[in-house]
């Protein structure tokens, strides 16, 4: 099969590393992957060397200069790539994306695949794009989805074509689970936005630094907010236990003997970094946000800890119950 798979760029973020895992997965099991991309950035996702990389963005010179100009040129660009690179299957992956990767495969007859891979509330955040999805993504031929509570978002034409599909996980998580002791470490991964919530778990561990000496908070990964969560735990009297190293080239091994796994956000779809937490058999906390990712993942108090979005005093009596009772933290 020769799949060619849309998203804007491979820069470090949740779905693009979904699509890298995909990329890889697809192409090590002898299919032809073409990854296609407006944009490429200096740090990227890696991607085995045997997929086909195309930029989809018109040079500077080839846009008109206006907003119809420019989009009719992007259109034409786009839609000459379908046409010359015949893919078997066009598998698209976010928003804006999505819609165009539909309007620019209309009659070619190669089937589309969109991957809404987040809060839909939050991914059609206006009343346009919304409606423009809901129109649009009548006429793929599937919508991929993570969660069943964000098919609501959707009018039954358009929910008749969803599949419910979990994110492609890398290979290096599936390993047995690490039974030796385990470090005193707090961690989180994500993108450090908003959306994540660092600031709860950053005040929650404020409020357990003088109690547990021996545990530091490991915060990686990369965002807008990362030099106001430094300055917050540096402003607290806390910043030489709460560490923030950046991405990780091997989250796997950078992980695997932590203490305790949270995931904070205030909103997801099916998060990754919690499956592969999950995975490596981490102790795990997560806010139970929507659109319902968390809460398909843990089965509270089993295989996991599952909070209120926000809810501060729940985290800490959670963290607690982590590091203070070992036995209940292994069999979670």
């Amino acid at each position: 099969m020769r799949l060619a798979i849309y998203i804007s760029g491979m820069s470090h973020g949740g779905s693009e590393r979904k699509v890298a895992n995909l990329s890889n997965y697809m192409y090590d099991h002898g299919h032809e992957v073409v990854l296609i991309n407006a944009y490429r950035f200096e740090e990227e996702f890696e991607v085995r060397d045997g997929v086909k990389r195309v930029i989809c963005e018109p040079a500077e010179e080839e846009l008109p200069g206006s907003r119809i100009g420019n989009f009719r040129a992007r259109f034409k660009k786009l839609r000459n790539i379908w046409i010359a690179e015949k893919p078997d299957v066009i598998l698209s992956f976010i928003g804006k994306t999505n819609m165009m990767t539909i309007l620019t495969s209309r009659g070619l007859g190669i089937p589309v695949a969109v991957g809404v891979v987040g809060n839909p509330e939050v991914e059609y955040y206006t009343p346009l794009l919304k409606f423009a999805a809901c129109v649009l993504y009548r006429w793929a031929d599937t919508v991929i989805m993570q969660t069943k509570e964000s098919v609501s978002f959707f009018p039954e034409k358009v929910r008749e074509k969803v599949v419910i599909m979990k994110n492609p996980i890398s290979s290096d998580f599936d390993q047995d689970r690490y039974e030796g002791e385990r470090d005193k470490t707090i961690i989180t991964l994500s993108r450090i936005e908003e959306s994540k919530d660092h600031e709860m778990v950053i005040d929650v561990f404020a409020k357990l630094y003088d109690k547990y000496p021996d545990w530091k908070l490991i915060i990686y990964g990369e965002g807008p907010l990362k030099q106001a969560m430094m300055d917050k735990a540096q402003n607290m009297g806390i910043s030489d236990r709460v560490i923030f190293p950046g991405r990780s080239d091997n989250v796997a091994q950078a992980i695997k003997k932590a203490g305790v796994f949270i995931l904070p956000s205030f909103s997801e779809g099916s998060p990754n970094s919690l499956i592969e937490a999950m995975m490596l058999g981490l102790p795990v906390i997560s806010t139970d946000c929507p659109c319902g990712g968390p809460a398909e993942l843990i089965e509270d108090g089993k295989n996991g800890l599952l909070i209120p979005v926000d809810d501060r005093a729940k985290l800490q009596e959670c963290l607690q119950k982590l590091i203070d009772n070992c036995h209940f933290s292994e069999q979670i």
